[in-house]
């Protein structure tokens, strides 16, 4: 904790708006960490899942948790907002989770079992099917350890019964 931001009590009660002034591309102390998901080979096109942690003015960690779409395509005049909120977790262990479903244009994210959930549309235009690709990031001071990373690939759905 030592490391994490003092946050700025004029974003309490905005995190969305935090989420645009630090972006995922914004080094921080703690974080920003996470994914980048629905990303192309080269990390022109990518949507960033992550959390960045705050110090408060007592000293108690205050956890932002943002989706980032706004280099999610190269297609112009796109509306790519950001989404965010305050994960209301006890990160005393030093863990924090986070659950991503990923379809061609839906990321949906669940922060800490769920208390905090967001859903974004991002339209890529490179990286779709087999050039979407799945990268974990850290742009913050403190070394961050994934303890663990499952990811599937479902298949295809039978459509009226074909």
């Amino acid at each position: 904790m030592e490391k994490a931001e003092p946050f700025d009590p004029a974003y309490d009660n905005d995190a969305q708006k935090l989420c645009g002034v630090k972006g995922a591309d914004v080094k921080g102390g703690v974080g920003p960490f996470g994914l980048w998901v629905l990303a192309s080979a080269d990390l022109q096109e990518k949507t960033a899942v992550f959390f960045r942690v705050f110090k408060d003015g007592y000293g108690k960690p205050k956890v932002l948790m943002c989706t980032d779409p706004t280099k999610s395509s190269l297609t112009p005049d796109l509306y790519k907002p950001t989404f965010a909120g305050f994960v209301d977790s006890d990160i005393s262990s030093g863990k924090i989770s986070l659950r991503s479903l990923i379809d061609r244009s839906v990321v949906e994210s669940f922060g800490a079992g769920g208390k905090t959930c967001i859903l974004s549309r991002v339209y890529p235009s490179i990286a779709i099917g087999k050039g979407a690709h799945l990268y974990v990031f850290n742009n913050g001071e403190v070394d961050i350890k994934v303890s663990h990373l499952t990811a599937w690939e479902m298949k295809k759905p039978l459509m009226n019964g074909a």
